[in-house]
């Protein structure tokens, strides 16, 4: 079971290790990665890493020209038209890619957002769950054949400390009953952890292995919904806008550990499991916090990853087999 395989592997690195760090002596030349929000925050620290390694980079765009403006001058980047929060848009994304027969050996799915105000996407389905989790989870299915023709291919699925906020609420997924915009969002990062869980669960014997992983606490752009106020409030900047909450990575060390997860020797034969600080990360006490890190029981339970993968099949209409 997933639970058990939470053991720190003893990786050598560190919450203070650098994307740089991580990356030494890896070569990805004559390898293909897609990575969602590839071109803002710590997708676009990953872009730059694995074109550095030598990898030829995807990067799906909501707003492609800005996009191509923050990748200009990186070889071998290739930026496309896609919005998460518009499964139409993920879908045409996602089938002209099968069309092309690309391989695909890494995809990171690093998009998101954060405490978003109260949003309806789709069929009414809350935002933060639909972009975070359902965007993702279409883009991936529709992209499984280009994975496995790869061969030793992993998907790597940007989490957050933030899951311990919430479980799956499965009798008010969207919030029909009153909204909280940090219970969506913990909802959705307990939802990317399954995600990877599951997919690892009915993908490893296509030679896909899945990974979820925490940053870390970094200012980047997913704190745009969020006033300079309230993160003043919590301690994250001060007056002046400086980062002064204790512990917050740079956007090199927050990227770290998803091109961990997405290179690392360690984690051949693995998968399914949540990482932080560049290692897999232990379970969490039942009475653990977001501070004292590690994974919540709920967000590894193989019945619930299997559970989240048959209703977000029926609400997408996206592989309901879980196969390949």
């Amino acid at each position: 079971m997933a639970v058990n395989q939470q053991t720190p592997l003893q990786s050598g690195f560190t919450a203070a290790s650098t994307a740089d760090e991580v990356m030494t002596g890896v070569d990805l030349g004559g390898k293909t990665a897609l990575v969602t929000g590839g071109y803002s925050g710590l997708g676009l620290e990953t872009t730059r890493a694995l074109v550095k390694a030598g990898a030829r980079v995807l990067v799906p765009a909501r707003r492609p020209e800005l996009a191509d403006a923050r990748l200009d001058g990186l070889a071998h980047v290739t930026v496309f038209p896609m919005d998460l929060a518009d499964l139409t848009s993920v879908r045409m994304a996602g089938e002209q890619l099968r069309d092309s027969g690309v391989r695909l050996d890494i995809v990171i799915a690093a998009a998101g957002v954060m405490a978003s105000p109260e949003r309806r996407v789709g069929s009414g389905w809350e935002s933060q769950f639909a972009t975070n989790h359902l965007g993702h989870f279409v883009l991936v299915n529709l992209l499984l054949p280009l994975l496995s023709n790869a061969g030793g291919a992993r998907v790597v699925s940007y989490s957050s400390a933030g899951h311990h906020l919430s479980d799956i609420r499965w009798d008010d997924l969207h919030f029909g009953n009153g909204y909280d915009k940090w219970l969506a969002y913990g909802q959705s990062k307990t939802a990317n952890v399954l995600f990877a869980v599951h997919l690892d669960a009915v993908a490893k014997n296509e030679g896909i292995r899945a990974f979820a992983l925490h940053p870390g606490s970094i200012i980047t752009g997913l704190q745009r919904d969020m006033t300079a106020a309230e993160q003043m409030e919590r301690g994250w900047i001060d007056a002046e806008g400086n980062i002064v909450g204790p512990g917050f990575k740079s956007p090199s060390q927050g990227a770290a550990t998803g091109l961990w997860a997405a290179t690392s020797p360690l984690l051949d034969g693995r998968g399914g499991v949540y990482c932080e600080d560049c290692d897999i990360a232990p379970l969490a006490g039942p009475g653990g916090s977001m501070d004292d890190g590690g994974v919540r029981d709920y967000a590894v339970d193989p019945g619930s990853a299997e559970r989240l993968w048959q209703v977000s099949a029926r609400m997408t209409g996206v592989n309901p087999d879980g196969g390949t």
